[in-house]
């Protein structure tokens, strides 16, 4: 016990700048395992599954084109060989029957939640799969996990690691809906959904073109877009500057195929 200790404590000194992902750029700290990823997914899906007034799931059984359509967009994005945890992480999508919310998420794990809101707002397939793109970035690169780092830091290591709290993990997950990610989380994923679609059939722009239309639609004009996410303008600019860094191959967009899967929807 005193030796991992000690290893823990060395391990915390060095800091985050020694963090560092495979391109050399700094990475926050992230003292969570792969295995936590995947219980904290667990356990927040058991959450959102548990709460059908907060987040009606659409039944998979009764809206099966629905589903195919969705599906299909995921899988595109896991088998464009730019996932790391493609195997790893379960990948489940599931339909929240909401359209006043314009929003997608990942848990950590790979559980992954589509409004109805958003798939109606959206124009063509490209847009939703490089919003999907960005929510499994955020699952893929372990920003909810890094970001818990960053926020209980070696008390909740402890708690784990020494068994002082057995019920951390699940307190903690309960939390993870609520999470922010940082300015810094949210380009990375931006920048993740451009590669991912890069190696697929869509163009890999469709994430710029959902900011671009909630600017269309007065959404994000003041300094920060949600106060700690990067200017939706801005988001634009540097997400086809990393479409032309990959040399600019312009994809499919797929808008007859799209409107397929709003007119399957309720």
């Amino acid at each position: 016990m005193r030796n991992r200790l000690f290893i823990v404590l060395a391990f915390l000194s060095i800091g985050l700048g020694a963090c560092k992902d495979e391109e050399g750029n700094s990475k926050g700290l992230n003292l969570f395992s792969l295995q936590d990823d995947k219980d904290f997914g667990k356990q927040v899906s058991a959450e959102i599954e548990s709460d059908p007034a907060t987040y009606p799931i659409l039944d998979s059984a009764q809206y099966p084109e629905a589903y195919a359509h969705l599906h299909r967009i995921t899988n595109n994005i896991l088998n464009s060989g730019r996932v790391q945890y493609k195997d790893e992480f379960v990948w489940q999508t599931k339909i929240i029957h909401d359209d006043s919310v314009l929003n997608a998420f990942c848990t950590p794990g790979g559980y992954i939640y589509v409004y109805t809101g958003l798939i109606k707002f959206l124009d063509s397939e490209d847009q939703l799969a490089g919003v999907m793109g960005h929510e499994i970035a955020h699952a893929d690169e372990r920003h909810s996990t890094e970001a818990l780092t960053k926020q209980y830091g070696t008390e909740v290591l402890f708690a784990i690691l020494f068994g002082n709290d057995p019920g951390a993990l699940a307190q903690i997950a309960k939390g993870l809906l609520s999470l922010q990610y940082s300015r810094t989380n949210e380009t990375e994923a931006d920048m993740r959904s451009v590669e991912y679609l890069y190696e697929t059939e869509y163009d890999a722009r469709g994430v710029a073109r959902f900011f671009e239309k909630l600017i269309a639609a007065g959404a994000g004009e003041g300094p920060e877009f949600l106060s700690t996410h990067p200017n939706p303008s801005n988001r634009v600019e540097a997400i086809t500057d990393k479409w032309t860094e990959l040399g600019g191959k312009t994809g499919e967009t797929f808008v007859d195929r799209y409107k397929e899967f709003k007119n399957s929807l309720p």
